[in-house]
């Protein structure tokens, strides 16, 4: 087998493992748990359902439809750009990056193409259930992305005689994000500490 073939191989598998994985994960949160349901671990670390509409981490900046389809559109590129890479030669590590970014984008798309179409949408406490398709709270490309993962590393109260901030509660890390968020944030941020010059580098 050539290193292209291997690294086409690695593609796939890398990336069926990350979406299983990530979806295997929201679905036994959504069929699990309530919305805002709290499962404590540690005191760094829980386990709280919640969604959203929006871009990593909660962010509400655009239209749902119009995110949905840039999404789609980014995902499209980042395979053709992966295949197109394999092709030139790129190498393991910044593949591997690539991958982490696209099949996470990838596993969010999922949940706001088709859990809408899917999921019902009760009241606390009880949990969703899949329901027939297109019977389910939202319309297709319409869902809200499931996400539960939060970590409050560390909290404290702002001395009052800052200014602003004074008395204030502050948490560090406050977001609520999933496994596919994971994925991308580590891709991006070891692409960029670690492979960028050379990813570039093989652009020209």
């Amino acid at each position: 087998m050539t290193r292209r073939q291997k690294q086409a191989l690695l593609s796939v598998m890398l990336s069926v493992l990350i979406l299983c994985a990530d979806q295997l994960i929201k679905i036994a949160v959504k069929t699990g748990m309530y919305m805002h349901q709290s499962i404590h671990i540690t005191d760094w670390f829980q386990i709280v359902f919640t969604e959203n509409r929006g871009m990593a981490f909660g962010m509400e900046l655009f239209d749902k439809l119009f995110l949905t389809s840039f999404r789609i559109i980014a995902v499209s590129y980042l395979i053709y750009y992966i295949a197109k890479q394999i092709r030139k030669g790129i190498g393991w590590g910044s593949l591997v990056c690539l991958i982490l970014i696209m099949a996470g984008a990838a596993g969010n798309i999922f949940d706001c193409v088709f859990y809408g179409m899917i999921f019902n949408n009760p009241p606390a406490p009880m949990v969703a259930e899949f329901v027939d398709w297109g019977s389910g709270y939202e319309a297709l490309f319409h869902g809200r992305v499931v996400d539960m993962f939060y970590f409050p590393l560390v909290e404290w109260n702002w001395p009052t005689w800052i200014p602003v901030f004074g008395g204030n509660h502050f948490i560090f890390f406050s977001p609520i994000f999933n496994f596919a968020d994971a994925c991308i944030s580590c891709g991006v941020i070891a692409l960029l500490l670690f492979y960028n010059k050379r990813l570039f580098r093989d652009e020209e």
